[in-house]
């Protein structure tokens, strides 16, 4: 097998037919599997099925019921169920477009390269299959940022940003991966040297269907950039940050309605430990929470030891501003500094401490279909 083509998809029915066939078209000759790792709620992987029925080369899925990894997740699922060394990721709602993986092979065929990117920001590729002006800043920006944060592994990389790549799978050690949202490829880069060549391309527009891209996926990834720079301590503080800033915007606020100072500080904090367990929920400790116990368990841990640490910080907030004069919002916040630490090791070591080894679940054996293989969740 020469190749293993790995299409994440959620909700991409209308597309599957149109993509599977121009890879056909575009590969004629050439010895490939292509391998949808869906999470979809819709009729996607019923498409992907009749559709590989009638493919003249292996068409392979793989259906999610639980997708807590998300894009990253899929990809890294496909590249262990690959029969193939290079592995070509795209998406699959035909912006990455099957006639340019040619291209991408012919580069890789060279031998000096672990990675060969489909850029937008090189010379002679385009990105007008962005959504509108916004997106495109967006992406222009988040990708200066990325690259800023990784000034020497991103050197030779102008768009670290797409889904559309090709990679030695011997050069990744898929262990030390921990996906988080939809940017694989900087994941894969920034856990490693590789040797990265770029071939550019044009982004083209949406085939069927809606862009998945929306505010929760931007907070993804910002924790995914902060994880991958600074550990998850530093995503920990993040968030920790977020909620410190609404804490006392809260507190501030009710004051200024009239509101004592105390039951102020006391409101702004269970409003803010509920919502840094949202986010450390599903941004910081989303990799962890599968072993974890249950969701409701891990709730009343949260809850319990921030109110606990509420009952010993706002008495110590109250001495400052009695005793020692210091300006209510100010004593708030240095308290909350000094909790920060307290908080991150026990969310770390107890909320999110593993309950139970899991047991190891082999992969299901392959199912022939009309004589083309595919796997089934």
């Amino acid at each position: 097998m020469e190749l293993s083509i790995i299409v994440p998809t959620f909700n991409e029915g209308g597309n599957v037919d149109e993509l599977v066939r121009r890879i056909g078209d575009a590969l004629g000759g050439r010895s490939f599997e292509v391998i949808f790792v869906d999470d979809s709620t819709d009729d996607t992987p019923d498409r992907v099925l009749a559709t590989a029925q009638r493919a003249p080369f292996p068409v392979r899925l793989r259906h999610r019921e639980s997708a807590d990894a998300g894009l990253g997740g899929a990809v890294l699922e496909g590249f262990e169920l690959a029969a193939a060394r290079w592995c070509l990721v795209m998406d699959g709602d035909l912006q990455h477009p099957p006639e340019d993986i040619a291209r991408l092979l012919d580069r890789a065929a060279a031998g000096d390269v672990d990675v060969v990117i489909a850029s937008r920001y090189a010379s002679g590729g385009d990105s007008r299959g962005l959504a509108d002006a916004t997106r495109t800043a967006v992406s222009r920006l988040s990708t200066l940022l990325t690259k800023a944060m990784f000034p020497r592994k991103l050197a030779t990389c102008t768009d670290p940003m797409t889904g559309f790549f090709l990679v030695d799978r011997d050069a990744v050690d898929l262990s030390t991966l921990r996906p988080r949202g939809f940017k694989i490829l900087l994941e894969i880069l920034a856990r490693r040297q590789l040797r990265v060549a770029e071939v550019p391309f044009s982004f083209a527009e949406r085939y069927a269907g809606d862009s998945k891209a929306n505010l929760r996926q931007g907070l993804r990834f910002l924790t995914q950039l902060t994880m991958l720079r600074f550990g998850r301590m530093s995503a920990f503080a993040l968030v920790g940050g977020v909620g410190a800033i609404a804490n006392l915007v809260i507190m501030w606020g009710l004051i200024r309605l009239g509101m004592d100072y105390l039951p102020a500080a006391i409101i702004a904090s269970e409003l803010t430990i509920i919502g840094n367990f949202l986010l450390l929920e599903y941004l910081v400790f989303a990799d962890m929470r599968a072993e974890s116990g249950r969701l409701w368990h891990r709730f009343a841990k949260s809850f319990t030891f921030n109110n606990l640490e509420a009952i010993v910080r706002i008495p110590i907030m109250a001495m400052l501003v009695e005793g020692a004069h210091v300006p209510a919002v100010l004593a708030a916040g240095l308290t909350l500094v000094a909790a920060f630490i307290v908080r991150f090791v026990f969310h770390a070591l107890v909320v999110y401490a593993p309950r139970r080894a899991l047991a190891s679940q082999s992969a299901p054996e392959p199912a022939e279909v009309s004589g083309r293989r595919t796997l089934d969740a």
